[in-house]
């Protein structure tokens, strides 16, 4: 046994409240490292949910404790951002992008590239699971209609989409928690990550176009045309409107984000083209109950003293989770082990510095593309590019992803470092 854990431990050997609070906090990362509980129909949200059900039941904690544990502006960051994407997919923007791009005479590099740098702008504001919702079904039909290989680009697609929200602090959820929690200024943020974020889509880019690779023919034909929503000017603009407007009170105003967000998505509620119960009913819930389990369990852990003394005998080893490389190991391999939300929840209490922030944005968004279950966005590629009839295994994806990622992550250290 660690001897500076030893007084903790014991404690808890002798506290059957704080072993129960141990215990419930062990099963939910194990849910968290396997996307679920075998022999159970619960995703990790589901853990998550139950999870904090139990610290409570338990009695570690009160409702009211709970409450206080979750971090409301992260929530309600989160879903404002998901009402905003919901207005602009709903409006048929992220489509009508996509088929332009589609439509451009370019010839199948440069296409490539565009359509890489063009999902990376637009997970740099919006949701990078949306993007990929939204774009996926347009880029499959244009890699069967013009005869391309279709793994680069449905694989480039998950990859870019995963890079480029990590530009800002509103390209993705765990971008947002920090954002919120550390209190990082939005253009100072933007300043340092938007450098590693643009070399590693070239990256991804130069790696797709020149290594070697095993080629895949696309389907003859694709399946019948699902239903994209139509592209409507007036609620596109309507969209861009607030998002543009948002941009700028983060970049240029000490607004609340979470509080201009929540006035943004209350605007784009007030509509006669959508009606709010079909806006709302694109906001993913389960993404915000996991956060909110997460909250509640990761609270109730930190009352052991375990976080505490772990991180403690790190730094008396001379390991300290603010400094770049402990954190850069660090974030990539939890974010691997349990995916990049609950790996940043588990660090982000013991963080105090914007550069640690940062560090941590960059390296556990990044180290979302090495592995297929690594990111919701890569999942969500894959299953649309089935409908289309297009296979896409973890082998093809780990081709192409691991080699990106150990770029994207090697070009970040650099930028780091400096």
């Amino acid at each position: 046994m660690i001897p500076e854990l030893a007084a903790p431990l014991h404690a808890i050997g002798t506290h059957p409240l704080q072993t129960a609070i141990v215990a419930v906090f062990a099963v939910v990362y194990l849910g968290m490292f396997l996307g679920g509980l075998p022999k159970l129909k619960l995703d990790r949200s589901g853990v998550a949910l139950l999870g904090g059900i139990a610290v409570v039941g338990i009695g570690a904690m009160s409702t009211e404790e709970a409450a206080r544990a979750v971090h409301l502006p992260t929530i309600l960051l989160l879903f404002a951002f998901m009402v905003v994407s919901a207005q602009m997919r709903l409006g048929g923007f992220y489509t009508e992008v996509t088929r332009r791009v589609a439509a451009l005479p370019l010839a199948e590099p440069w296409l490539l590239g565009a359509l890489i740098f063009v999902a990376g702008a637009l997970s740099a504001v919006f949701s990078n699971d949306i993007v990929c919702l939204a774009m996926t079904p347009v880029v499959a039909r244009l890699c069967i209609e013009r005869r391309l290989d279709p793994v680069p680009f449905l694989v480039g697609l998950a990859c870019a989409a995963n890079i480029g929200s990590a530009a800002t602090l509103i390209g993705n959820p765990q971008n947002m928690l920090i954002g919120s929690v550390l209190q990082l200024h939005f253009a100072d943020y933007l300043i340092k990550a938007l450098p590693p974020v643009v070399l590693g889509l070239l990256a991804l880019w130069a790696w797709l176009v020149f290594a070697p690779r095993r080629a895949t023919q696309a389907p003859a034909a694709a399946p019948a045309d699902e239903t994209l929503p139509a592209f409507d000017r007036l609620q596109t603009a309507k969209g861009l409107t607030v998002a543009g407007c948002l941009l700028f009170i983060f970049l240029f105003t000490d607004w609340p984000r979470e509080v201009a967000a929540l006035v943004g998505a209350g605007l784009l509620l007030l509509s006669r083209r959508f009606h709010s119960s079909h806006v709302m009913g694109f906001v993913d819930w389960e993404l915000l109950v996991l956060f909110v389990g997460l909250f509640v369990v990761n609270h109730a852990f930190e009352t052991t003293g375990l976080a505490a003394a772990a991180v403690g005998w790190l730094g008396g080893h001379g390991i300290h989770l603010g400094d770049t490389g402990p954190l850069f190991a660090i974030g990539v391999g939890l974010s691997n082990l349990v995916s990049n939300v609950p790996a940043v929840m588990l660090l982000l209490p013991h963080l105090k510095t914007p550069d640690a922030g940062l560090t941590l944005a960059l390296v556990s968004t990044l180290a979302g593309n090495l592995l297929l279950v690594g990111s919701i966005a890569n999942l969500i590629v894959v299953d649309l590019a089935r409908k289309q009839g297009i296979a896409i295994d973890w082998r093809q994806h780990a081709r192409i992803s691991i080699p990106v990622t150990l770029l994207t992550l090697a070009i970040t250290w650099g930028w780091l470092s400096l």
